[in-house]
């Protein structure tokens, strides 16, 4: 059996540049973070190709985590940034092939993922939120998909608490109307 250290103490390993600690903070966080990508990209397989990207990311970059913060909110970060990337490229890719549906059938792409059927609304939501408003995205990311507290969403973000707050209800009002069966 292994002695319990945590994710946090291993991230701190990892990027003084122990490869032993990285190998086995990425094999301890798998199955986490193909359930926080989850919460992003609903279909299984989305979901799982976003996790690779996000194992990825961590392994390139987990030199530049400083212990500022947690290592759960950095984190967060980059399975937020990880899987929306992941659904532009999924989108891009599903625009450049033509459907293989027969013409009488209807396909609605806010209800059918780029790759297998699942609901897309709160990622389109997210990107139209990012092209109008992107000082919203972060807290309604970090607070409402990853679930984060309010003073980590704040602390993450560098704004107050009460400046939190209000973009999170701003966030909320402005993605409201385009998410479809609200």
């Amino acid at each position: 059996m292994q002695d319990p250290v945590t994710a946090e103490e291993l991230a701190r390993r990892a990027a003084a540049g122990d490869g032993a600690a990285l190998d086995r903070l990425l094999a301890e966080l798998r199955p986490e973070v193909v359930r926080r990508c989850g919460r992003f990209l609903p279909c299984r397989e989305d979901a799982e190709e976003a996790a690779q990207d996000v194992l990825l990311q961590v392994a390139r970059h987990i030199s530049g985590f400083e212990g500022r913060s947690r290592f759960s909110t950095w984190l967060y970060t980059v399975v937020a940034n990880c899987c929306r990337q992941k659904y532009r490229e999924l989108k891009r890719r599903a625009a450049e092939q033509p459907l293989a549906v027969a013409p009488t059938e209807a396909v609605d792409p806010r209800t059918t993922s780029v790759i297998a059927g699942s609901r897309v609304d709160l990622l389109e939501a997210l990107d139209r939120l990012e092209r109008e408003h992107p000082h919203l995205v972060a807290p309604l990311v970090y607070r409402d998909i990853c679930q984060l507290e309010y003073a980590d969403v704040a602390e993450r973000i560098g704004i107050p608490l009460g400046t939190l707050k209000s973009r999170l209800h701003e966030a909320r009002k402005q993605v409201r109307p385009w998410l479809r069966g609200y």
